[in-house]
């Protein structure tokens, strides 16, 4: 039995995964949810604002908020998350001893599903379910590409940032998905140029114009009307970031750059820990049956990238935009195989020993963090 677990250990680096998950989960539920709950106390009750749709479909359904709906909504959230990325992989690879982990090594990376956890209730898992949604619609047809042009408009109306986080992980499963399986038309090229502006307009439009109308005091008033538990003031300490402008978020960001930029090394070293994944992806890319399409995957892989930087620049929760720039690679690597291939890529070595050393540690670190590693 010990040999057989030392000769193929995945299975049970597998279920070591799932009880780590469950720590960070009675973790998570211990401390203060402060920026998640207060995104659910606010809504379009003073017109249109920035950060509000989560808190509007809220309101619709109560007039007050109690502090376990954040774990409830972000609970219920990642395993409808979890759900979908299951169903893809066994869309995409299939569920067997082969393919065991290569699964691991994505469900499992602390990236992905443990950092979820970590961020309960926080916007970003939105932009993945979204996302995965889209990888498993069919594609052929103009609906396609109007449901990714209103999730992309869902997810601006979330928070602003998706416009960097998620919006080009969506563009990219629409360009492989639909136009480069389906060809170029008038119709669906006019079709994603005017989308492309709508969600564009709006973004700007929450940036610019989406700052809350009224004094911070009267602001602050409202949400404790909201409520289940008015006294619970500590958990509206960031109403001010409704108020606060681009260039204040961007000074603060490098304010705070020569302290969070030591976790740069942590993050290089969490990506080189994947490196059996990275392997498989370009294998992946390099057995595309068309150089064009190798072409574009490269360039969308640098957009998606770039896209990361500019919130590196902007925002100072390193650890949140680094995992999610992960994700989002894991993402367009279910896209990529989704493309015609002259030759099957070979998938990651189950009984190679360092492949399994980097398993054993991707499993064993529970989640990378919010703003600086761990």
């Amino acid at each position: 039995m010990i040999a057989q677990i030392q000769k193929n250990p995945w299975r049970l680096l597998l279920a070591i995964n799932a009880a780590v998950i469950v720590g960070v989960f009675v973790h998570k539920i211990e401390l203060p949810p402060y920026v998640p709950y207060i995104h659910l106390l606010v809504d379009y009750h003073f017109g249109f604002i920035k950060r509000a749709l989560v808190g509007a479909i809220v309101a619709l359904f109560t007039d007050k908020v109690p502090v376990w709906l954040v774990f409830a909504l972000g609970g219920a959230t990642w395993l409808i998350t979890l759900g979908l990325y299951a169903r893809l992989f066994q869309k995409t690879f299939g569920f067997t001893a082969k393919t065991l982990p290569l699964f691991v090594l994505m469900a499992g990376s602390p990236f992905f599903l443990k950092n979820f956890m970590h961020t309960l209730g926080h916007f970003d898992i939105y932009g993945c379910a979204l996302a995965l949604v889209l990888l498993l619609m069919p594609a052929g047809s103009l609906l396609f590409v109007a449901t990714a042009a209103l999730f992309s408009v869902i997810l601006v109306l979330i928070h602003h940032i998706h416009l960097l986080m998620y919006v080009p992980t969506i563009v990219t499963i629409v360009v492989i998905r639909h136009y480069l399986a389906y060809g170029l038309n008038r119709s669906n090229v006019v079709f994603g140029i005017i989308a492309s502006l709508v969600v564009s307009a709006l973004f700007f439009a929450a940036q610019f114009w989406g700052t809350m109308p009224i004094p911070e005091a009267d602001f602050v008033a409202y949400l404790k009307t909201r409520m289940a538990d008015p006294s619970r003031t500590d958990l509206l300490q960031f109403a001010y970031i409704w108020y606060q402008p681009l260039a204040k978020e961007v000074s603060d960001t490098w304010g705070r750059l020569p302290h969070n930029i030591l976790g740069v090394p942590v993050f290089a070293l969490l990506i080189w820990l994947h490196t059996p994944l990275w392997r498989f992806f370009a294998s992946l890319v390099g057995a595309l049956a068309s150089d064009l399409h190798k072409r574009l995957v490269i360039a969308a892989l640098i957009g998606v990238s770039l896209a990361t930087l500019v919130m590196f620049a902007m925002v100072f929760d390193y650890s949140r935009w680094i995992s999610n720039w992960a994700v989002c690679l894991f993402l367009i690597l279910h896209a990529v195989k989704m493309l015609p291939a002259k030759q099957e890529a070979p998938l990651i070595p189950a009984e190679d020993r360092k492949t399994n050393i980097f398993g054993l540690i991707i499993t064993l670190i529970p989640r990378v963090g919010i703003v600086r590693p761990f």
